[in-house]
């Protein structure tokens, strides 16, 4: 028996859903790098004494070293609040992705009863 129209619809959501699902945890281990970077930074700000260089572009800049500190510092808040919120839509996208297959698969029992 072919799929209806409507099983081919849900499916296709499915897919859409699972490559969102893919994009979504791209973008969390992207930030999640950058914050395993940040902590590296930090640890190497505490073996310095008054003053380190930043990268701005192509050019090593002279910083302060407490500058550096709450500038790293701020950026990992922002990234972790990013992260929180990624969660928040991995969870959504999971929880939409079980509902979907859920519907699918007691659709193909359906089928395969009146067989």
């Amino acid at each position: 028996m072919e799929p209806t129209k409507e099983m081919e619809e849900k499916i296709g959501r499915l897919q859409i859903m699972e490559q969102s699902l893919q994009n979504i945890l791209i973008q969390k281990q992207t930030l999640q790098n950058q914050i395993i970077e940040i902590d590296s930074a930090l640890e190497e700000l505490k073996r310095t004494d008054g003053n380190a260089y930043k990268l701005i572009g192509p050019i090593m800049v002279l910083s302060k070293k407490k500058e550096l500190e709450d500038e790293l510092t701020s950026k990992k808040e922002v990234i972790s609040l990013r992260i929180k919120s990624i969660e928040k839509q991995e969870k959504n996208i999971k929880d939409k992705i079980t509902e979907i297959q859920s519907v699918i698969m007691q659709e193909l029992k359906k089928d395969e009863k009146r067989q």
